[in-house]
Parts: structure tokens; sequence; C-alpha cells
């Protein structure tokens, strides 16, 4: 199944796009000749990429975390004279440590980021896409979707969420001319990580090196698993692996490994 065919009045959605995986999906997807909507918080940096990608990538700034400000995109991006037939939801974020010792705020602020925008926005566009029998959606997940993540529990309860959620979607859009896709990628060096709160070798540490994959082979195989109508795509053999042994081992048998390895768990 390919993408939907580029248009001058046809656009693809891609939210957390100023920065790693986001914004090499905007480069992406501009090359192959599509327009491209560029959503996230940070105007000046979403104005920087759509000035080096050109006349068909299109800023438009919002804070997802915002109930108002997604409610308010499908309108933004028409008012662009742009009709959406592919939605990328790789906006998400992290919190690190302990449930017993986080702080309420940081833990809604993410489920509204990694989980509610994800679900709102897909039944914001996806009734179009469907009356229109075209269209394509990559939800972000992660590797971490697969099974327990203690030290960031609601991370990995936000990415299973999602993996969940998109596998439903497939079911029911089967024959709509409408397709979905998880990209559940294992670490990616892009700064997430320190944004969570643990620095580069913690995080080395606890995930071998082979296991890391830059952001542009991640986002290329998140639009190549589109494309091809995949049902989940997880880059790189041994995160494949991983995500593998997740899916058959019991969570408590993960558990003791898990909980010792990960960088917040060393002050819980």
């Amino acid at each position: 199944m390919a993408l939907p065919a580029t248009g001058p009045d046809r656009t693809a959605v891609v939210t957390g796009a100023s920065s790693g995986i986001g914004e090499q999906f905007a480069r992406i997807l501009t090359e192959m000749g599509h327009q491209v909507v560029l959503v996230a918080r940070s105007a000046d940096r979403l104005a920087q990429i759509a000035d080096r990608l050109g006349a068909n990538a299109h800023p438009l700034p919002a804070d997802l975390s915002d109930r108002a400000a997604r409610a308010d995109l499908p309108d933004r991006v028409g008012e662009l004279g742009l009709t959406p037939d592919i939605l990328i939801n790789n906006a998400g974020l992290s919190t690190l440590g302990v449930v017993a010792k986080s702080v309420p705020e940081k833990e809604l602020n993410l489920v509204e980021v990694d989980v509610a925008a994800v679900v709102d926005l897909c039944s914001r566009f996806l009734p179009g896409m469907v009356a229109r029998r075209r269209g394509a959606i990559l939800n972000v997940a992660s590797v971490a979707g697969f099974g327990p993540l203690p030290g960031q529990a609601a991370y990995g309860g936000a990415k299973a969420f999602v993996l969940s959620y998109t596998h439903s979607l497939r079911g029911e859009l089967k024959g709509t001319g409408v397709t979905a896709t998880t990209l559940c990628p294992g670490p990616v060096d892009t700064g997430f990580g320190e944004a969570a709160g643990f620095d580069k070798e913690e995080a080395e540490a606890a995930l071998p090196r082979v296991m890391w994959k830059p952001a542009d082979q991640v986002a290329q195989a998140g639009i190549d698993g589109l494309a091809r109508g995949r049902a989940v795509v997880v880059p790189g053999l041994v995160n494949r692996v991983s995500s593998a042994l997740f899916r058959v081992a019991p969570p408590e048998w993960m558990l003791p490994l898990l909980t010792r390895s990960h960088p917040a768990m060393k002050d819980a």
C-alpha cells in the first residue's frame, strides 16, 4: 500500500517536528514532494526548519498538552488551504523516577501529550480521511510499549496504549483506504533522555550501544513501513529481538532485570 499521492492542496501533519525524529519525518516527506505541516511548541525552531526545508513546509506552532490547541489544529490546517492525508503523531515526552516520588502535574502532562493528543488528533483527522477513502496514520510508540518500565512507568504505559490503540485502528480501518502503523523505536540519540532527566552516559550504560539508532534511520523506517502498510515497525535487529522477548516473557520474569538496569531506580 503506497502513501497517499502528493498534491498542492494535500499535506502531511507531523507533530513533534521541531527536533529529532519529527524533524527527520518532515525532511523525508518534503523530499518526497509532500506538503508538510510542522507542529510543535517552539515557533522559532519550526520557522528555522521550514526555511531550510522550503516552500512545502508550513510551521504551525501548538502546545499539544492544551486541549483547546489540539481542537484548533484541523481548522488551522484548513486555513492554509491544505487537506491532511497523512498524520504522524510523533510528539512525546517522558518523566523519570518512581511513581511514589512523582509530581502529579508532570505525570498528567505526559499523558496529555503522549496519549490524549494521539487519540484527539486521530479522532479529528480520521473522519475526513475515511470520507475521502485515502489516508495514512503513523503513531510513534516505543520498544518500551511492549513491557513494563519501572522508573518510567507513565511513559511505558503511554507507549503500550499507543501500540494497542493503533492495532485497534487497523481493524476499524480495513477496507476504508486508510492505514495505520505503529513505529516502535529503541533508544534514539535525540536529546529525549536528557529532557526526561537522565544523561546519555546513564542511558548507554542501561541500553547497549548496538540498540541505538540515528533519528534519520528511525524516521525512514517509519515512513517505509507506513508506505508498505505494516502494522508495527521496530527499527534495528537487536530492538526487534528485545520486543519479541517482551511479548513472550511474563512481565514478572523481566522486572528484576529492568529494575536493576534502569538509571531512575538507583536512587529509588
